[in-house]
């Protein structure tokens, strides 16, 4: 794992005008590798090439980067890791490449494999996480490259003459060339999304790579050509339209063998490793299959609170002896927490919401202290239909949108009469008689959030209301632009829920989730992996049924089976618990100072980014305790201390 830098200019350069820009890049990504620094020029075409290294495989000499193929023809500077890479050299060495390597790396292996097979065949063949930059040599041309998933970042884009390309935005703000200005309609976007979706970026001219392509540059100041290699909307319409045949049991050994062999291939490393462990099905799943794997106990870790419906910690510990792991808790307090919240403009490097970012960082930096590398159960939710909207929405649409549209109004106006607080009330007084696979974490806040979502006309309106934060965006002189979520075209699902499932994959799995694990881990040097995202995974839980995933109101059935083989099912069933953190209490009390400072009105005003009117009210009502906003509040503040700290705003 590491960061990776670049640029390239139309003009004429010295070596010296492209060294300073390019070391200042570099510099910037410290964090994403700290164990070593490389940068490689060309000034006759005016390429400049920056790596930061976090040594994982082959901790030598011969895995430093910017590396050159065997040939000299091509370089590569690269972030992740190809987990197939001993494979592939036998591979190689089966169709008669002999291949005098110089060391283990994957970086090499890579390398190798685009001199044998081409760039767009050899992508095909890798089985890992990646995002790198391939300059040909010989061709003049540049290769942008990111994985299936974007597990890995990659952002570019134009700032007059010169192209830039980069892990992060800090990288690219630390070049001369930076422009620097803000895309209001992507900051429109965040304030829907607690994120900026691909391709935006919160910079004009900089966009994030889509997943599964390729961008060739044969000038840096004209248009690249783009091809896919993998497309998760393709995949999600071509497995169900080629399903499993098989039967459920076979299903059952069949994800058993994918998970134990994506495991097994993510605990190759040179450098110690562990595991994240919340006690949930997902973390759970791929901490099961460690033992399998190593000679000794693998590490692992969770945090515990001391609010219990944020505190998963006790069924961690439990799991955890079940399982054999060394096991490390970290009780979290509210100060350790509130420490982190100034770092974060920094660590997210664009506005970035999603409050989980904090109980996310902290693990990984607990885990850091111990391991290098971290299994991590992300994509679970996604792939075998475990989000509690997957239960509901449908379900729910197919009874509301018989309604008319009055009654769906007066239905909206009576959830709003009684308060959040009131709504939580009710519930702890018949939560003994709801089922447990029905229970929430915040009723209350769920009873006010469908009063706002009963507007909608149909069943894509009703999904973009539920995974929407501001409706009515208060950022000025801003127009939405186009997303996967509102493009016209579609995947085409056989269900409302898998649709909701696809556009998961595609938008909230990459932007959100995976985006939070790479900075929140990268920030601390620490690499983390996603077995479950594994794209022969991925294809296998496309081409199941619905039902084997969702059976009874209940999601995640057949990863539920899989696991069972390995962990008593007492251990697993309970209600779903996000990995959250008590938020509405911290702004009405320990956030609050801080908070009034960043939504001071006159301040919002004389930025010009932000209506202060609707923040404000929202911001008394929540004060008061009326209404709880801390989602809507939050993506004001997570703008905000973004601004102020980046470009100094205030």
């Amino acid at each position: 794992m590491c960061g990776i830098v670049g640029s390239w200019q139309a003009t004429d350069c010295s070596l010296d005008a492209l060294r300073a820009p390019v070391l200042r890049m570099t510099q910037a990504l410290h964090h994403r590798g700290p164990d070593g620094q490389g940068v490689w020029f060309d000034s006759a075409v005016g390429m400049a090439l920056g790596h930061r290294r976090l040594a994982i495989q082959d901790l030598s000499d011969a895995g430093q980067q910017p590396m050159l193929s065997a040939s000299g023809r091509f370089v590569i500077i690269y972030n992740g890791e190809v987990y197939n890479a001993p494979a592939l050299r036998m591979e190689l060495e089966k169709i008669g490449q002999h291949i005098s390597w110089r060391g283990h790396s994957d970086t090499e292996t890579m390398l190798a494999c685009i001199e044998a097979w081409g760039i767009e065949e050899s992508v095909k063949h890798f089985i890992g996480m990646f995002a790198f930059a391939l300059w040909d040599r010989q061709e003049h041309q540049l290769h942008l490259v990111r994985d299936r998933l974007g597990i890995k970042p990659l952002y570019y884009g134009f700032q007059g003459e010169t192209l830039l390309f980069g892990s992060e935005l800090k990288a690219l703000r630390a070049h001369p060339a930076f422009q620097g200005r803000i895309n209001r309609d992507a900051l429109a976007l965040f304030f829907r999304h607690n994120v900026i979706p691909t391709p935006y970026s919160i910079y004009q001219g900089i966009q994030k790579l889509q997943p599964g392509t390729i961008l060739t540059f044969t000038n840096p100041s004209t248009k690249p050509k783009i091809s896919t290699f993998w497309d998760a909307w393709a995949i999600a319409e071509s497995g169900q339209t080629n399903m499993f045949l098989g039967s459920y049991q076979e299903a059952v050994n069949e994800l058993e063998r994918l998970l134990s062999d994506a495991v097994k291939l993510r605990m190759l490393s040179d450098v110690p490793l562990g595991a994240f462990l919340s006690g949930g099905i997902d973390s759970s799943t791929v901490v099961a299959w460690t033992p399998r794997q190593s000679a000794h106990p693998i590490r692992s870790f969770s945090l515990a609170f001391s609010e219990t419906e944020y505190n998963e910690a006790p069924h961690a510990a439990i799991l955890a002896q079940h399982l054999g792991t060394d096991h490390t808790e970290l009780l979290v307090t509210s100060d350790q927490a509130l420490e982190v919240i100034p770092r974060l403009p920094t660590i997210f490097d664009e506005p970035f919401a999603d409050s989980s970012q904090i109980p996310t960082f902290l693990v990984s930096q607990l885990t850091r202290q111990h391991v290098t590398v971290a299994l991590s159960g992300d994509g679970g939710d996604e792939l075998f239909c475990g989000y509690n909207r997957y239960l509901w929405a449908g379900p729910l649409w197919n009874k509301l949108g018989r309604l008319p549209k009055v009654a769906r109004t007066g239905l909206s106006y009576g959830l709003q009469v009684l308060s959040v607080e009131q709504w939580n009330q009710l519930y702890r007084m018949t939560e003994r008689v709801i089922p447990s696979r029905l229970r929430m974490q915040a009723p209350g806040r769920n009873a006010h959030r469908l009063a706002e979502i009963l507007a909608f006309n149909d069943e894509r309106a009703f999904y973009r209301g539920i995974v929407s934060h501001w409706d009515e965006s208060p950022v000025l002189g801003a127009q939405e632009p186009v997303t996967r979520l509102t493009a016209t075209r579609q995947p085409d699902c056989h269900s409302f829920t898998e649709w909701m499932m696809a556009q998961d994959l595609v938008t909230y799995l990459p932007d959100d989730i995976l985006t939070k694990v790479d900075r929140a881990s990268m920030a601390v040097a620490l690499e983390a992996r996603v077995p479950l995202l594994d794209h022969r995974v991925v294809e296998f839980a496309w081409s199941l049924p619905l039902e084997w995933k969702l059976r009874q109101q209940t999601g995640k059935q057949i990863l539920r089976d899989v696991l069972y083989k390995h962990v008593p099912r007492h251990l697993i069933e309970r209600p779903k618990m996000g990995f959250g953190i008590p938020l509405d209490r911290w702004l009405r009390h320990d956030l609050r100072d801080w908070a009034e400072d960043l939504l001071d009105e006159r301040k919002m005003t004389q930025q010009g980014y932000l209506n202060p009117t609707p923040i404000r009210l929202k911001w008394k009502e929540h004060l008061s305790g009326k209404r709880n906003w801390q989602y809507h509040l939050w993506d004001v503040l997570m703008w905000q201390a973004w601004l102020q700290q980046t470009h100094g705003e205030f």
